[in-house]
């Protein structure tokens, strides 16, 4: 009985909740910083990407995450885009700013150095209200931001933006 008292001790330590909760303070923490970088944006499924290049703002606030950015495309178009993300121990919630449908609510999970999220967008966008948003951590600059929505004609998922930042 002795020998599985310690064995139980670190097990619970390792599925501790603080333990969790320290782990996405220092990962939202590896993501903050001045970011630029391009990529592409398709505004609906069915059209072709148009190359943007864009400026954000990650800030890092124990467990929350906050993204604000600029992007621009054909030298005229330029969006505000913002999200907030929050960790509450379960996962992943917040919001993003910048569709043309309205704020939507974010979802989800880490997984390795992806926050993989549900975007509720607060009107249809391709024929509904849900695409996916993954955050990426690349190397220890880097940030990749990737939206993923199903064409509601074919049923494909369509990336429908791509877009690699790099700290300044």
């Amino acid at each position: 009985m002795k020998s599985v008292l310690p064995v139980v001790t670190t097990i619970a330590l390792l599925w501790s909740p603080s333990l969790s909760r320290a782990d996405e303070g220092a990962f939202l923490q590896s993501l903050q910083g001045n970011l630029t970088g391009q990529g592409s944006v398709r505004l609906r499924t069915y059209m072709s990407p148009v190359k943007v290049s864009c400026v954000f703002d990650a800030r890092a606030r124990g467990l929350t995450l906050k993204l604000d950015g600029t992007c621009r495309g054909m030298l005229v178009v330029s969006r505000e885009i913002g999200a907030e993300l929050r960790y509450d121990g379960n996962g992943y919630r917040g919001f993003y700013t910048g569709s043309r449908s309205g704020k939507a609510v974010l979802t989800g999970a880490r997984v390795g150095n992806s926050i993989d999220l549900t975007v509720h967008w607060a009107k249809k966008v391709n024929g509904d209200k849900a695409a996916q948003l993954v955050l990426q951590k690349v190397g220890n600059t880097g940030l990749k931001l990737t939206t993923i929505d199903r064409d509601p004609k074919t049923g494909k998922s369509v990336v429908t933006s791509d877009i690699d930042l790099r700290r300044r």
